[in-house]
């Protein structure tokens, strides 16, 4: 048994590979590539040195925001990627980090290698030449492929290799400003023979072994881009519950183009059904409403599309508003004032609804004191306002507005404002007793505010603290009886919440509005939630648990146990914390909970107290720790290791060895005693006798007097 001084060695880290690499390669001294097809398995090792072991943590930066890979921290050292895809190309760093010196930090690019099918699409131009006497015809196919590293385009015609300029009628360019990798085959002036079958190969040179891939397109005096034609118009109006086809017809297009059906936002809803061009919707509904798009694609030209913007016949939400005298800027009604009533419905389509007034049950008559404006610029779209100039006694009574949908098997909808002398302007207030609502987490809370007025507005809810939503994940919420009931309520939803008047169904003025404050009263949280304490026997400790938050803020109890029994505890007055000491021994170590309670509920910090002595740390990096024995299949191995924190507790005097062999499961038990310990100290032990080639657990526990401490395991591999 010998020691050396070894304070601490700061981590190193290396990359190596393994796994299905195409191929490695240094470009310079810094940069390391590693080349991989995608949906092969990356395996990155990163082999370390330093004491105490270093935690090694892999890393990624660079592809895309959305990357699958998530930081991790694999303490074997190695990752590993099944079934790489693309977007996992990228740097990857391996950082080992032992709370010696800086972290080691190494890097390596990988660079995923793919190749995907081509697409080719086919474009005609015909220009007249010589004033028209004749035409001419050019066709440019373009392919286009996404490909890592660059594809190689070669152009064929049926089994003959096209080159750039091979004859006047060819070209072969590369387009600006195109995404993905793009060649274009320019045909110029067709002629018979160019009439043929055109395949675009593209190859990224056999990489990773990736074989080519091939596109063909056959070349006809009929090719042409599709054309459609729509049954329906553009816009289409329906009645809820209406069946309805539109067909989109093929007009043209060779080869024979594909026709398919798509609905914005959102997919085609389930009440309908493809059949080649036809889209039917059987019993449509309102949500059925949006943007129908039939396109056709087969790969000449650009794709045809045709668009039904359909609407389905709706009418909600009927309102009113009573707004005094503007001019005057007065909010109640008054005799010899001006006067405005405005009626709005929510309607699909908007401009088709018809208003109608009608006073008493009769309808309105009209004169010059009795205005109608469809359209009033300063309401919401199309709300109609019946205007009453120089309000007389005689106007008093009940008006009615209906909305209606001429021609439509809509039902109208209509809605009623009384017009009297007991017609005021709202006010809001707050129940005597109610300006703060206390309640405990996970209950529910009524928060209340008492409107007056003839008639009564609907009531809005909002947060004061303007930027945060409702519980319910809106900004505001509507009540008719202005009460908001919040279920389950949670810490988040404390703060002060602001009740208005509606400026619809009532009076179109200012809005009137309270405050409502709501307390939610939670349990403490503290901290430490587990804390390892160690120190000497027949020394003392302090424990602590802190409040950190809670409602009410203040610590109304708190009761300490030891290994479940109750201790005896001074109470703590309006303090955020709870102590305790302990005079460390046999009989004192163990298991201390201190529960702190706010009369609202209880938490419990924990704390683990002993004179044990902490784990030994193993030293990994000892140079050739194996020593053969030719003669005997023997080897001995070199053990060397530090002792975290040895002031921390009494002083060690020994450590129990075991050995396990790990193939036979038999096990040798020895003790190491220890002359000199400090902090940083590198003790060693050779371990004889072990028969080559087996592998070797060894258990490593430090012992004092108070008994056995934190034990270390390592393997022991032999190796040439």
């Amino acid at each position: 048994f010998t020691s050396s001084s070894l304070s601490a060695a700061p981590a190193q880290a290396q990359i190596i590979h393994a796994g299905q690499a195409c191929v490695v390669k240094d470009d310079n001294i810094s940069e390391r590539v590693y080349t991989i097809r995608e949906g092969d398995t990356l395996v990155l090792q990163c082999l370390i040195t330093g004491h105490p072991r270093p935690q090694v943590r892999w890393t990624k930066t660079a592809g895309s925001a959305s990357d699958k890979f998530q930081e991790t921290s694999v303490l074997n050292e190695t990752l590993r990627i099944e079934k790489i895809q693309r977007l996992q190309g990228g740097r990857y760093y391996c950082k080992a980090e032992n709370g010696v010196g800086v972290p080691a930090i190494k890097s390596i690019r990988v660079d995923v290698q793919y190749l995907d099918e081509p697409v080719l699409t086919i474009h005609q131009t015909i220009s007249d030449v010589r004033g028209s006497f004749y035409q001419e015809k050019t066709v440019f196919l373009r392919c286009t492929v996404n490909s890592n590293p660059p594809a190689r385009f070669i152009w064929k015609r049926g089994a003959e290799t096209l080159s750039h300029s091979q004859d006047n009628g060819v070209d072969i360019y590369e387009p600006l400003y195109t995404q993905g990798e793009t060649k274009v085959l320019k045909l110029k002036n067709l002629r018979p023979q160019d009439y043929a079958s055109y395949t675009c190969q593209v190859s990224v040179r056999n990489v990773c072994s990736i074989p080519d891939k091939f596109i063909t397109f056959q070349l006809t005096n009929t090719t042409a881009p599709p054309v459609l034609k729509l049954s329906v118009n553009e816009t289409l109006v329906v009645n809820p519950g209406d069946n309805i086809t539109m067909q989109c017809s093929l007009m043209g297009g060779d080869p024979q183009p594909e026709v398919v059906w798509s609905h914005s936002p959102g997919p085609v809803p389930p009440n309908s059904l493809v059949q080649g061009g036809n889209l039917t919707i059987w019993r449509i509904r309102v949500e059925d409403s949006g943007y129908y798009n039939c396109t056709a694609i087969n790969n000449v030209g650009n794709p045809a599309k045709k668009t039904v913007n359909l609407l389905v016949r709706s009418m909600k939400n009927a309102t009113f508003q009573i707004t005094p005298d503007v001019i005057k800027e007065s909010e109640t009604i008054q005799l010899g004032q001006d006067l405005k009533l405005s009626c709005h419905v929510d309607a699909v389509p908007q401009e088709k609804v018809v208003y109608s007034w009608f006073k008493n049950g009769k309808p309105a008559r009209f004169s010059d004191r009795l205005l109608i404006t469809r359209n009033d610029p300063e309401l919401p779209p199309v709300t109609c306002s019946l205007e009453i100039i120089d309000l007389r006694f005689s106007d008093y009574g009940t008006y009615l507005c209906v909305a209606t949908f001429q021609g439509a098997f809509i039902p109208d909808l209509s809605v009623e404002v009384n017009i009297s002398s007991e017609t005021v302007p709202p006010t809001i207030s707050v129940p005597k007793g109610q300006s703060t609502i206390t309640v405990r987490e996970g209950s529910r809370a009524e928060l209340q505010c008492e409107v007056r007025g003839k008639p009564k507005p609907p009531v809005i809810w909002s947060r004061v603290d303007k930027e945060t939503p409702m519980p319910s994940g809106t900004m505001t919420v509507e009540t008719y009886d202005g009460k908001l009931y919040l279920e389950n309520v949670t810490r988040e939803m404390s703060g002060t919440y602001k009740c208005q008047t509606a400026r619809y169904n009532g009076f179109n003025i200012r809005p009137r509005e309270a405050l409502v404050q709501l307390n939610v009263q939670f349990p403490p949280v503290v901290e430490p939630a587990f804390q390892d304490v160690r120190q000497g026997m027949r020394r003392s400790v302090t424990l602590r648990c802190t409040m950190l938050k809670g409602s009410p803020m203040k610590v109304a109890t708190s009761v300490w146990h030891f290994n479940g029994t109750l201790l005896a505890q001074p109470l703590t007055e309006q303090q955020d914390y709870s102590e305790l000491k302990v005079d460390v021994s046999r009989e004192t170590s163990g298991s201390y909970e201190c529960s702190i309670s706010n009369d609202v509920g209880a938490s419990s910090c924990l704390f683990q107290v002993s004179a044990r002595a902490y784990s030994p740390e193993f030293y990994y990096d000892t140079p050739n720790p194996i020593l053969s024995q030719k003669q005997s299949k023997n080897y001995s191995y070199v053990l060397q290791w530090t002792q975290k924190e040895p002031d921390a507790v009494d002083p060690i005097l020994k450590y129990r060895l075991e050995v396990w062999q790990l193939s036979q499961r038999n096990t040798i038990q020895t003790f190491i005693p220890v002359k000199k310990m400090e902090k940083g100290l590198l003790l060693e032990h050779i371990l004889p006798n072990l028969k080559v080639p087996q592998s070797y657990e060894v258990f490593l526990t430090p012992i004092t007097s108070f008994g056995a401490g934190d034990t270390a395991a390592r393997i022991i591999q032999y190796m040439e």
